[in-house]
């Protein structure tokens, strides 16, 4: 599927240690498992298959948001393309959750909480960011840095973190704050965006999500 209109592609890191273990991560720093830097160049092999090319990345301050970009890259062949490195996009803040195991939580603070904190838009985890919050830095990141790069008519691939995601998608599919606790990116999972005229965000049509 070649194309030279405009794209925004929104990805997930590939799988990190603290994934395989089941931990919340959050502001911890893991680095990808072998199976995540395959999963990585994996993406990067459909993003080429889908005849995608790139004039920049955006991607967080986290390695392995970071190691992930550069395997796509590599898998592009585009690993000198010009990154934004930028603490908007990271993980949101777990705060007390971070490092525990997801079953310990629950034990330790019970399941329905322990759920609100993960998936909800307005819990907050003690001494962490809810979604909402995560959202007051990624939305006007996006709109000033992001937005305009690709309405002027630049591709930009963004790679990121499950909650960093989950916050922009609220914005981009103009969704109702519930509506997003359903919402699920899997490792190395992508999404592909078009700007509309009417400003709007379109998911382009005839490409299956992992979501």
């Amino acid at each position: 599927m070649e194309t030279d209109s405009p794209v925004l592609v929104l990805m997930r890191h590939g799988q990190s240690e603290d994934n395989e273990r089941d931990l919340f991560s959050g502001l911890r720093d893991p680095a990808l498992t072998a199976r995540g830097m395959e999963e990585a160049r994996a993406a990067g092999r459909a993003l080429r298959a889908l005849g995608l090319h790139f004039d920049g990345a955006v991607t967080s301050r986290l390695q392995r948001a970071q190691a992930t970009l550069a395997l796509l890259l590599g898998e592009l062949g585009h690993p000198s393309l010009p990154v934004q490195v930028t603490a908007a996009l990271n993980e949101r803040d777990y705060g007390a959750l971070a490092g525990l195991n997801k079953t310990e939580a629950r034990s330790r603070f019970g399941s329905e909480q322990v759920r609100a904190w993960r998936k909800s838009y307005e819990a907050v985890p003690p001494g962490g960011e809810s979604l909402a919050m995560a959202a007051a830095r990624v939305w006007p990141f996006f709109d000033a840095c992001i937005a305009p790069r690709v309405r002027s008519g630049e591709s930009v691939l963004v790679v990121a973190h499950g909650n960093s995601l989950r916050a922009l998608l609220v914005h981009l599919d103009r969704l109702a704050p519930e509506a997003i606790e359903e919402v699920n990116i899997g490792n190395a999972g992508f999404l592909i965006y078009e700007a509309n005229a009417d400003g709007r965000w379109g998911r382009r049509a005839g490409v299956k999500m992992p979501i």
